[in-house]
This record gives structure tokens, C-alpha cells and sequence, in this order.
């Protein structure tokens, strides 16, 4: 059906008005009385609701023309005569003819092989893919060779302009005879016709053969056109005395057969009612009709559609895989540039973190170094305080120990007194008998010095208790002196790993940044 029926809306605005809505209401009237389909002014209505969301304002009158008027014709439906009705309200306002190759006839087929190739969104295009495809087949059946690099400049042109071409573009296109340099009116007009034969009436193959009777079992010439599902047969090409039909089906087979009767490259076709004896021209001719006949028996047999049709949907499926993928490309890229520019950010932001990192680590760096200067500072005076500290006390204990040294030289005089004395009272306690004045003398002199022994004894103890106060008082110099190393030890190990921390931190600022 015609996708390019008079949409008023096309190329205008959204906004509604009320002679656009009468012409569209009396064109929908005349198509129903045309086609004697009842008139559903409601849906009509619906379609042109005030919303600015019915299918008007997306794909133009096709979805209201498709489900309430053509769904519902009944019987023998002319599509030519209906795309000529369509052709016509369109045309006059759209086609000028100029100085095109093409009768207006010529012009009418290919606003409708545009029609069944356009891309099915609204305004309708043709795009460059489903061009190059007409143009090959055009090109095929004018017998001549297919320039692509011809059409590859003229495609850089046209997705220059971001868009496919309109009906009327695509009518210039072919009128002007830029693809058809050098061929005569007739021969543009043939292939146009052969083209549209097979696109839009699904003439899958046609042409002369002989046929013969049922009856009279003679043989005559007839005008053989294969479609889909049915081989019609014609007095002559013009198509204006039809003679009978081969119906087909996917249980019809179709076999060579030997000559006979003076007949050449003959085949037969077993349809489910009859069977039909058919003579070709020459042997390539029989080759292509019987496999032209057999391949559309077995599409009809896989209920699948004609091939040009088939053709054109994967062609459709390509074009929408391809789009998807590009939109998805479109997406990833998108992705990835908002996550590149999020990266970006972070890194920014850690960059900033690592410059305020080295700036906190350089102020660490110097409080450290002037910690450490204080430290050292505190410990050279701590050192030479206990320089200071250990040298008294090594001359208190050499004091103490010359001390000792006279004591116990004194308590070795005393010793030896007391040795003495020891003999003086032996030789005493011998001469007592002899002298007790001696005697009584002696026992004077013990007197005085047991006195003097016992404050002697005396003396000694205070010398013992004073050495043990000396060692004692040693014993705890030794002692802060060991703690005060064991602090000083434990200030430069601090020292040490203040000065490995620093240097870590100083690598994983450079290897960061």
C-alpha cells in the first residue's frame, strides 16, 4: 500500500487546524465509498486527538489508513489502481516534470517502488543502501555495467546532507539520467517497468513460451508471468486477455521432458488440478523457468516470502542491527568519555591530594628536623651532663676508695698493735708473778686499751657502714647511668625510624605524583 498517501501534516507544524482535519476526514470518507468500507468517524477522531501523541504526530496517516480502512476491504483489491488514486492526490502537488527521462507512467512506478522500499518512519526517505539497490537492478536490466565508484561519489554527497532522498528526489535522481547516460527514453522506461513488475507485482519471472491444450491438444504461444503462488498465462505481454492460471502450491513439482511432437525443451508442472506441458525457446530458458519455478515452490513450501521481499527485510534487519550497534557504540563511547572525564576528576582531585600530601609532608619534614636538632641539642647537654655526672663520681669513688686505703692501713697498724699488745700482756701475765706493780701496771694498760680497742672497734664499724653508703651510693650512679644509655639508645632508634618514615613518605610522594 502507498506509505506516501496525502499526510497533510508532513513538513508543518504540530498545531492543528480545522481544514486540515476536514480535508483528512473527506479523503477518509472517499476511500471508504471508493473501497465500500464503512466509515468509523470515531477512530478518526482518536487518530487526530488533541494530545499531540496520536500515531498523526509520529507516522503520519499510514496507521489509520492500514487498520481501519484497507484491513477492512473485501474481495478483489487492485493495489495498482489504489496507489494510482494515491499517486494522483499526491503527485499534483509534488511532481514536476522539467526535463526528466521519464513518462509520467515511469514516474508513477517508481514513486511506488520508493513506496515499498522507504524506511517506514516519517518524513518517508529512501536510504543510500536501498538506492544503490535500485539503481543495481535498474542498471541490470538496461544491460549495463554498474559503476560503484560512480555511486560512491554521489553516496559521500548525499550523507553529506544527513538524510536519505524523498520520492520526488529519487524521480529527478532517475529522470536525470545520471546513472543511465547514453540510454534512450524506452529502454529507461523498460527496466523501470521490469523492476516494478518484480518489486511490486512480484513478478518473479515472465515471458513467451508455448503451452499445450487440454483439449484440442494443440500448441499455442502465450504470455507466461510467475508469482508467488500462482503461473498466469496471456494472449499476449499487455496483459489485457488473460487465458487461464497454473496455481501453485508446496506439493506442485516441476520436471524436465524429453522432446516430442516436434516441440523442444519442454517441462511439466504437476499442479494439484491439472498438469501442464510447456515448451521454452531454448534450453537456457527451460534451465531458468523450471528452477525459477521449482525455487518458488519451495518457498512455498517453507511459507516463506518472495525473495526480493525477503531480501529487502534482512536488508531492513542489517540496516537496524547496525544502527543498534552504532547507538550502543554510541552509548559505550558516552561511557567512556563521562568515565574518562570522572578519571580526569579523580585524578585532579588526587593530584590536589598529593600536593597537599607533599606540602603536609614537607612541614612534617621540617618540624622533624627541628625536632631532631632539639633532641640532639637535648641529648648532647644530657651527654655531657653525665660526662660531668659519671666524672664526680669517679672522683668521689677514688676518694672513697684512698679513704678506704687509709682505714684499712690503719686498721693493719691497729692489727699489729693489737699483736703487740697481745705479747706485750703475755709477757705481762710471765712477769706477774714477779712484779704486781707490774702487774697492776699492766692491768692499766690493758684497761687503757681495751678503751681504746673498743672505741678503735667502734671506729671500724663506722668505716664498714661508710664503705656500704659508698658502694650503695656507687650502685645507684652505675645504675641511672645504665638508664640514662638505655634512654639515649632508645631517642636514636626514635631518630632512626623518624628518618626511615621520612624517606618512605618521600618515595610514595614521587612515585605518585
Amino acid at each position: 500500500m502507498s506509505k506516501l498517501l496525502l499526510d497533510p501534516r508532513e513538513g508543518k507544524g504540530r498545531g492543528k487546524s480545522p481544514s486540515v482535519e476536514i480535508m483528512v476526514e473527506v479523503l477518509s470518507h472517499n476511500l471508504c465509498t471508493l473501497l465500500n468500507v464503512p466509515h468509523d468517524p470515531v477512530a478518526l477522531e482518536e487518530h487526530f486527538r488533541d494530545d499531540d501523541e496520536g500515531p498523526v504526530s509520529n507516522q503520519g496517516y499510514m496507521p489509520y489508513l492500514n487498520r481501519f480502512i484497507l484491513e477492512k476491504v473485501q474481495g478483489n483489491f487492485d493495489k495498482v489502481e489504489f496507489n494510482k488514486m494515491c499517486w494522483t492526490l499526491c503527485a499534483k502537488k509534488n511532481f514536476t516534470r522539467n526535463a526528466l527521462l521519464l513518462t509520467d507512467d515511469d514516474a508513477f512506478k517508481v514513486w511506488v517502488i520508493f513506496n515499498f522500499l522507504s524506511e517506514d518512519k516519517y518524513p518517508l526517505v529512501i536510504v543510500p543502501e536501498e538506492i544503490e539497490y535500485l539503481l543495481k537492478k535498474l542498471t541490470e536490466a538496461m544491460g549495463l555495467g554498474w559503476h560503484q565508484e560512480q555511486f560512491e561519489h554521489y553516496k559521500i554527497i548525499l550523507d553529506a546532507n544527513g538524510k536519505g532522498l524523498s520520492a520526488w528526489e529519487l524521480i529527478e535522481l532517475i529522470g536525470s539520467g545520471q546513472f543511465s547516460k547514453g540510454i534512450d527514453r524506452q529502454t529507461v522506461s523498460m527496466a523501470i517497468n521490469e523492476v516494478f513488475n518484480e518489486l511490486i507485482l512480484d513478478v518473479l519471472k515472465q515471458g513467451y513460451m508455448w503451452k499445450k491444450g487440454h483439449r484440442r491438444k494443440n500448441w499455442t504461444e502465450r504470455w507466461f508471468v510467475l508469482k508467488p503462488n500462482i503461473i498466469s498465462y496471456y494472449v499476449s505481454e499487455d496483459l489485457k486477455d488473460k487465458r487461464g492460471d497454473i496455481a501453485l502450491n508446496g506439493n506442485c513439482t516441476v520436471e524436465a521432458l524429453p522432446d516430442k511432437d516436434g516441440k523442444k525443451c519442454l517441462f511439466l508442472i504437476n499442479s494439484f488440478e491439472k498438469c501442464f506441458e510447456i515448451s521454452a525457446s531454448d534450453k537456457k530458458k527451460k534451465q531458468e523457468w523450471i528452477q525459477a519455478i521449482q525455487t518458488t515452490v519451495n518457498l512455498l513450501r517453507l511459507n516463506s516470502p518472495p525473495p526480493h521481499k525477503e531480501a529487502r527485510q534482512k536488508r531492513k534487519e542489517l540496516r537496524q542491527k547496525l544502527q543498534a550497534e552504532q547507538e550502543e557504540l554510541e552509548r559505550q563511547m558516552k561511557e567512556l568519555q563521562m568515565a574518562n572525564e570522572n578519571k580526569q576528576k579523580e585524578l585532579e582531585t588526587v593530584r590536589k591530594q598529593l600536593e597537599e600530601a607533599a606540602a603536609r609532608a614537607s612541614e612534617e619534614e621540617k618540624k622533624r628536623l627541628q625536632t631532631q636538632m632539639e633532641l640532639q641539642d637535648r641529648f648532647s647537654l644530657e651527654l655531657e651532663r653525665e660526662k660531668m655526672v659519671r666524672q664526680k663520681m669517679e672522683e668521689q669513688v677514688a676518694q672513697k676508695s684512698s679513704e678506704l686505703e687509709q682505714y684499712l692501713l690503719r686498721v693493719k697498724e691497729l692489727e699489729e698493735m693489737y699483736k703487740q699488745l697481745q705479747e706485750a700482756l703475755e709477757d705481762e701475765k710471765q712477769a706477774r708473778q714477779d712484779e704486781e706493780t707490774v702487774r697492776r701496771l699492766q692491768a692499766r694498760l690493758l684497761e687503757e686499751e681495751s678503751a681504746k680497742r673498743a672505741e678503735l672497734e667502734k671506729w671500724h664499724l663506722e668505716q664498714q657502714q661508710t664503705i656500704q653508703v659508698t658502694e650503695a651510693e656507687k650502685q645507684e650512679l652505675e645504675n641511672q647511668r645504665m638508664m640514662k644509655e638505655h634512654a639515649l639508645q632508645v631517642a636514636m632508634q626514635q631518630l632512626e625510624q623518624l628518618e626511615v618514615d621520612r624517606k618512605q613518605a618521600l618515595e610514595k610522594y614521587e612515585v605518585s605524583y
